[in-house]
Order: structure tokens, then C-alpha cells, then sequence
């Protein structure tokens, strides 16, 4: 199964348009969608406009890899679980988001190679066909990667080089309030993360 989720704060028609189109020349019966209150309801898919976190987790758990919004939610959930995730980044130009946070979101995690960008619709097609091809990824724990902790803890403390000093935590305040219990129980984790490793680090160092 293919999960597309597009979150619950606002809607994305771009991005459900552009995975319902592929969906339809692949002639895949397989993609299930998450697609919010948004105005475009698809032909070619299975959807439902919201799932509950405890829902979204199993889904997660039983896809073969997730296509989202450049949302920390699903970027986390899915690196959680050892995912592949094809994002494409909402743009305030579209109303689709009040910043382009995510347009940075994307970029960090990219650019780290664990995450698959679309930067717009003509982008899907291509970048979902190279994720039927991958493999689940390394899953984010306190073995993870210097690398991808150091790209977390970058975004958590709002220094990418395009954020535009807005702090993660911020662009929770910015989501609407039934988005922030399933963002906020990522970012704790994501936390839990790097402080298990900092003190696996430092009691290394001691020894």
C-alpha cells in the first residue's frame, strides 16, 4: 500500500491531483490518501479526508512508503518507522501555507538523503516511480546517523539556511490545534532521540 497524507491543517489539491494522475497512467489500485477538507476528491484512489494518530501509525507502519506535505509529522513519523518518503513542499504563493517553512523542511532533509522532493506537481510522477524501487531506510533511533541527527536538531532549532529564523516550534503555533498533539508527540521524540544519544555520547567519553 502507498500512503498519501496531506495532514490536517489545510488543504493540498496539488499534490492529491498530481498522485491521483499517476495512479491512474501506472494503473495502481494500491494508494490510499489522506486528503483533508480540500476542494479536488479523487477518481483514480482510495481516500478519506482525516485519520486519527493512532490510525495514521499503523498506516504508516503497513505502507511501502508514504507521499506527503513537507510536514515534520510525516517526515518524522515516516523516518520513524523506516520509510521512504516522497515530499512535496506546500508554497504560500498557492495559499497552501502562510511560509514557505516547508520549502526549508525539504531542503534539510534532502539534503541528507532521507527524503525523496518534488519541488512541484511535474516532479511527482518521476520521484514515486523511484520510490517503488527503494528499500525501507534506516530507522531514526540513538544509532542513528550523525548525520540525520545533526539534520534534526537543525530543524528543531530553526537554523536552516531558508527557514527565515521560524523555530520549530513555532510552525506548531502556526498548525491548526487538532494537527498539534500527533506534530508535537514527533518533535518530543525526535528530542528523546538526540538527548539519548548525547548522554550515550558522554558516558562514552567517560569510560
Amino acid at each position: 500500500m502507498i500512503l498519501v497524507s496531506v495532514g490536517s491543517q489545510a488543504p493540498f489539491d496539488r499534490l492529491v491531483r498530481a498522485v491521483d494522475e499517476w495512479a491512474k497512467h501506472r494503473g495502481r489500485s494500491d494508494v490510499f490518501a489522506q486528503i483533508g477538507n480540500g476542494h479536488y476528491r479523487p477518481v483514480h484512489i482510495q481516500f478519506t479526508d482525516f485519520v486519527d494518530p493512532s490510525e495514521f501509525k499503523e498506516l504508516v507502519r503497513k505502507a511501502q512508503f508514504i507521499v506527503a506535505h513537507a510536514g515534520m509529522g510525516c517526515i518524522i513519523s515516516a523516518l520513524e518507522l523506516g520509510k521512504p518518503i516522497v515530499v512535496m513542499p506546500r508554497r504560500a504563493r498557492f495559499r497552501e501555507t502562510r511560509n514557505d517553512h516547508q520549502v526549508a523542511a525539504a531542503k534539510c532533509f534532502g539534503e541528507q538523503g532521507r527524503i525523496i522532493v518534488a519541488t512541484d506537481e511535474q516532479e511527482v510522477a518521476e520521484r514515486l516511480d523511484h520510490a517503488l524501487a527503494m528499500p525501507e531506510t534506516e530507522r531514526i533511533d540513538t544509532k542513528a546517523s550523525p548525520q540525520l541527527l545533526a539534520t534534526i536538531q537543525t530543524f528543531l532549532e530553526g537554523r536552516c539556511s531558508e527557514y527565515g529564523g521560524i523555530n520549530f516550534n513555532q510552525q506548531i503555533s502556526m498548525a491548526s490545534p487538532h494537527v498539534e498533539p500527533l506534530v508535537a508527540d514527533r518533535t518530543s521524540m525526535s528530542r528523546k532521540i538526540l538527548k539519548n544519544k548525547l548522554d550515550s555520547d558522554r558516558k562514552t567519553a567517560r569510560d
